[in-house]
Parts: structure tokens; sequence; C-alpha cells
């Protein structure tokens, strides 16, 4: 005879975030089409950014606004 499962064994539900469907608060990083992280500010979202575009040139970075459903293109400036 099988023993009940208690309870306590089964793993607790993770809150999953999706990254085909656009937040609805806060900031996100958009990298290449895609959304990468959230952020509360827009400050610690243009830092997170800028730190991921001089590190690879290549990649389009954007700040997205959940709020206003905006986006914003975070340039480069290039060596000095």
């Amino acid at each position: 005879m099988k023993k009940p499962r208690i309870a306590l064994d089964e793993p607790q539900p993770r809150k999953t975030i999706r990254a085909d469907k656009a937040p609805t608060t806060g900031y996100s990083l958009v990298v290449d089409g895609h959304f990468k992280s959230h952020h509360a500010t827009v400050e610690s979202a243009e830092e997170a950014g800028m730190a991921l575009k001089n590190r690879f040139q290549m990649l389009q970075v954007q700040v997205y606004d959940a709020e206003n459903k905006t986006r914003s293109l975070i340039d480069w400036p290039g060596p000095a």
C-alpha cells in the first residue's frame, strides 16, 4: 500500500515572469526585441542597460516604460 503524500513534500509554485508578455508596472530592459530584466526605477534600468551596452556594443538595448508603454533606445557613446 502506498503512503499518502504530505502537502509539504510538494514543491511550492513559482511566480514566473513570461518574456513574451509586456510587463504592466515598472521598467524593463528590452534586448534585441526580447524583455530581459525588470526594474523599479528608470535610473536602475538605464544603468543596467548601459552596463550591458558597454560590454556588448552590437546589441540593441531599450528601456520599456510599462505605464506609458513607450521604449527609449540606449545609445553607446563610444570610445572617447
